[in-house]
This record gives structure tokens, C-alpha cells and sequence, in this order.
């Protein structure tokens, strides 16, 4: 039987209670090892974050395969001075990392991963080089001032609120540098990890890990482990520790309505040839209700119902909607009014973006041709990408569209009263999410509680991840472990990882490290 089945109810009562207690007690006994990695780790900060700032000045966007192959000997050799032994792997396109380092008389073993690869940049959008990392006092957003790096070095201890900003430095190359300065204080005062340490680190996940199912199919037998840690995400918005157990599956369709063959004057002809750009306005709006509720026919047919342990999570979670709405400007919230950690455990449609002719100095008093939307579906457990996709297609259909996977020719144009091409985007994935009541969870909740202060137990993350191929190629059981601030602007302009979160992430290795194969 898979160890993902574990993930039920089967553990829940006493002996996941005593369980849970026996582990929290023992996490407090390690205090004074924790105390001694925080010592390590403040006096070597400058150090610490002059590796981050290295590995970030390394350009890192997965379709330039020769940049994914600088940052993959980078890595090799920074962890290989830690006792790892790695190999780099690929099934064609960005490399993968598949690394181990074996402790003396460890008898479980963690896998850990993450991923070394950025979203594409747009530099000019940038207040600074998006590969030349700087420190700020706060957010640019917030008029953060630049913090030169000589008086970041000239100083003892480096104030935790500053932040460093570069691609990928939230989202996702801090658990590679956190987790090699945790073993690096531990070795200090001479502890010896309690587990054998398991590595996969994707260079491709920003392009929805293309080639992750043919790498597992090659390398799945080198990654035998007794769980497995997804180091990706950020914390809680509240700044809270958290274990995660879900997130949503996600997919991209590309859509474009069309008009008369040729620009058109907009006053000789408006009124009489149809306009694109309203056909497609008219279209995306059939999607969702005012409160942004998706309304599409048998959508919502497979979807998985929130569970009563999954609502009291969420019930026990403080409540940050009335703060991130004021932060973010918002006079008003999609949802009906509920919780934001509620409405990521619902599917939802995204326009990511509409192209109909040009606005302001570009605007044109013409019928355009064509107009172009680009729609991502975040799914959530049970559905599956071909349902969405049915659901969508046949609703398309409803609204009077004669539906194309290829440009249309004038005569297709001319025999049909209305016409879309679809352009579903491949790499698409269905969603993950396991019970919060394993002992795997409960042992982990533990630990992380002996450092201090509760650790939120979170459903479902918003964002999305390929962790289906890895539940699909591997016996063990699957949880996440978030280090970024929530505030990161990952996958946006001027990304960024808050100081505190990377110090945070090292005790919160150290701690796993030290006592889960205890």
C-alpha cells in the first residue's frame, strides 16, 4: 500500500495526540542546539546572504538552457562542500539536480524540494537590474531605500526587515542557500543530522516542469525517501509558520475572436461590422457572476467539498482579509464574503491578460481584426484538466461560437456567425491535497512548534505546483514547507525575500534536520 494513503483519518484520536505530544516535548530539548544555530547564523549573516546574493546574480529563466547549466554547477558545487553528492540530470530541456548526503546511523531519510529556475523579467519594468541583487530597508512600493552592500558588510548583525531583491530570491533559490547554512551550524558544534538528506531541484518548474514525469521515470529509484518536503510558496500572510497540504492544479487557454479580415474605419463602419475586442469583453464576462463565482455549466461538477477538519483549519487561522484589503487598495473583495483562505480551495478563472488594438498614444479609430485573451484556470482536487476544458468548450459553444484549433480562413469566417480559436497551452495539472491528520503531519507540527509559537496548518495553497508526478512516481507521503514572505511579489517586478524569512528558514531546517529521524 502507497504511504500517500496514510494521508486519512486512520491516525486522528489518541495515539496521533500522544504522538504529537511526545514530539513537542522532545523539539524543546533541543532548544540550546537551536539557540546555538541562531548564535552561528548571526555571526555569519553577511556571509550567508553574500552566497545568496551569488547565487541570484545568476540569470535563471529555464528556456536559456546555458544559464540553467551555470546555475546548476553553481549549486553543485555549493552543496557539494556540505557532503552532497549530486548528479545533473535532463529529459531535453533545463537541467534537474538529484542529490544525497548520507548521516551516520540516520534510519529515515527527508527529500527535499525546490526550484532554481525564474519567471521571465522584464528588466525595464524594474526599479533596479533584476540579476544585481540589492538590499532595501522595505518595499519599493513603500519608497524603500537602497542599502549599499559595504554598509550591509560593515555591520555586526543586519537589520531583519531588510530585503534583497532579485529574481527568484522568494520564489525559489532562498532553500538552497537556507538549508546549506543550516548544516553548516550544526557541523559548527559538531550535531550530526538525525536524517540521510535527499535533494531534487527543478530548473524548469516556471515552465510548469515540462519534462518532470520523464526525469522521475528515469531517477525515481534515487529518490526513495520516508517523506518528502516542497520548499516552495510563501508563508501565511499574517507572517505566521505554516505547514501546507494542498495546492491547486493549473492550465492555460488562449483564445481569439475575430471581426472583419482588414482594420476597418471605426465612424464609416461602427455599428454595422462587428468589433472583436467587444465580442471577446462580451465573452469572458459569460465566466463568472459579480462576485467572481465561476458560472460555467458542470464546472463545478467533480469538485472536492472543503472537509470538516480542512474548515477548522481555515476556522483557526488568523484573519488577514481586512488587512491585505487595505494594503492592496481594494474598495471592494470578490467571494461573498468569504475567507481568502477558503476561496483558494475553489477553482477559479484568471484573464491574464487582453490584446485588442491600442490605448492611449496607440489608439487607432479602427475595427481591428482580431482580439486576443489569455485565460488561467486554477483547478482544485477532482477535477481534471479535460473536464475543464469540456466544460469551457461547451460553453463557448452555448454563447453561439463556432470553435477553431487553427487560424480560421475567410471562408470559415464568412460561413459562421461568430468564430473562436482555442489554443489550450500544454503542460496543464490537476491539483494536490492530502488530510492534515497524518503522523507525518503531526510529527512535523511538532518540531516546528519546539522552536516557538504555533504553526498554521493551511489546506491548500493558492499557487500551484507538479506535485501529482511526484505522487504518482513515489511511495511517501507529500507536505509542504513554505520560507518566503508573503509579500514577495513572486513572478512580479521587483521580487524580493525579507531578511527575517531567511533566518526563520534556517532554524526551521536545522530543527528538522536535528530531529526528525529522532
Amino acid at each position: 500500500m502507497k504511504k500517500s494513503v496514510l494521508y486519512t483519518s486512520l491516525y486522528t484520536g489518541l495515539f496521533a495526540g500522544l504522538l504529537a505530544c511526545s514530539i513537542s516535548n522532545n523539539s524543546f530539548a533541543t532548544n540550546d542546539a537551536l539557540e546555538k544555530v541562531q548564535n552561528y547564523r548571526s555571526k555569519h549573516e553577511t556571509q550567508i546572504l553574500n552566497d545568496f546574493k551569488n547565487l541570484l546574480a545568476l540569470p535563471n529563466v529555464s528556456s536559456n538552457t546555458d544559464d540553467m547549466i551555470k546555475n546548476a554547477a553553481w549549486i553543485t558545487e555549493y552543496i557539494g562542500k556540505r557532503g552532497f553528492v549530486s548528479e545533473t540530470v535532463t529529459a531535453g530541456r533545463a537541467p534537474y539536480i538529484i542529490a544525497e548526503r548520507k548521516s551516520k546511523h540516520a534510519t529515515k531519510t527527508v527529500l527535499i524540494y525546490a526550484h532554481f529556475d525564474g519567471q521571465p523579467v522584464e528588466p525595464a519594468n524594474w526599479a533596479s537590474n533584476p540579476f544585481d541583487p540589492i538590499l532595501r530597508d522595505d518595499l519599493v512600493e513603500n519608497n524603500g531605500k537602497v542599502i549599499p552592500w559595504e554598509q550591509a558588510k560593515a555591520r555586526d548583525t543586519l537589520d531583519p526587515n531588510w530585503r534583497i531583491f532579485a529574481r527568484s530570491a522568494g520564489d525559489d533559490k532562498a532553500p538552497v542557500i537556507a538549508l546549506m547554512a543550516a548544516l553548516d551550524a550544526l557541523k559548527a558544534q559538531g550535531v550530526e543530522p538525525s536524517v540521510n538528506i535527499k535533494l531534487i531541484l527543478d530548473g524548469e518548474e516556471e515552465a510548469g516542469s515540462p519534462t518532470l514525469e520523464a526525469i522521475l521515470k528515469q531517477h525515481a529509484d534515487k529518490l526513495d525517501a520516508d517523506i518528502m518536503l516542497f520548499c516552495d510558496g510563501p508563508m501565511h500572510q499574517s507572517r505566521t509558520r505554516q505547514l501546507v497540504f494542498g495546492v491547486r492544479g493549473s492550465m492555460t487557454l488562449d483564445m481569439t475572436t475575430y471581426g472583419p479580415n482588414r482594420p476597418l474605419h471605426s465612424g464609416h463602419y461602427g455599428n454595422w461590422a462587428p468589433s472583436p475586442t467587444d465580442r471577446m469583453v462580451k465573452l469572458l464576462s459569460t465566466l463568472k457572476d459579480n462576485t467572481g463565482r465561476i458560472v460555467v455549466e458542470n464546472y463545478w461538477n467533480s469538485v472536492r467539498p472543503i472537509s470538516d477538519a480542512e474548515q477548522m483549519a481555515i476556522d483557526k487561522m488568523p484573519s488577514i482579509d481586512d488587512k491585505l484589503k487595505r494594503d492592496l487598495a481594494l474598495g471592494e473583495l470578490d467571494g461573498s464574503g468569504k475567507r481568502l483562505e477558503e476561496l483558494v480551495m475553489e477553482p477559479a478563472i484568471i484573464v491574464k491578460g487582453l490584446q485588442a488594438g491600442g490605448v492611449e498614444d496607440k489608439s487607432r479609430n479602427i475595427i481591428i481584426p482580431e482580439a486576443k485573451a489569455s485565460l488561467n484556470m486554477r483547478l482544485v482536487p477532482d477535477q481534471t484538466p479535460m473536464g475543464v476544458r469540456n466544460a469551457l468548450e461547451q460553453h463557448f459553444k452555448k454563447q453561439g461560437y463556432h470553435l477553431v484549433y487553427d487560424d480560421p480562413n475567410n471562408d470559415t469566417l464568412r460561413s459562421h456567425e461568430k468564430v473562436l480559436k482555442l489554443s489550450w497551452v500544454p503542460g496543464a495539472y490537476p491539483a494536490f491535497r492530502t488530510a492534515l491528520d497524518s503522523v507525518e503531519a503531526k510529527k512535523l507540527t511538532g518540531i516546528l512548534n519546539g522552536i516557538g509559537g504555533d504553526t498554521l496548518l493551511t489546506p491548500t495553497m493558492g499557487g500551484s505546483l507538479p506535485i501529482y508526478l511526484f505522487e504518482n512516481a513515489l511511495d511517501m507521503p507529500i507536505i509542504m514547507l513554505p520560507i518566503a514572505n508573503h509579500d514577495n511579489n513572486q513572478h512580479g517586478k521587483d521580487e524580493n525575500l525579507r531578511l527575517q524569512n531567511l533566518w526563520d528558514a534556517i532554524d526551521i531546517y536545522a530543527s528538522v534536520l536535528m530531529e526528525y529521524g529522532k
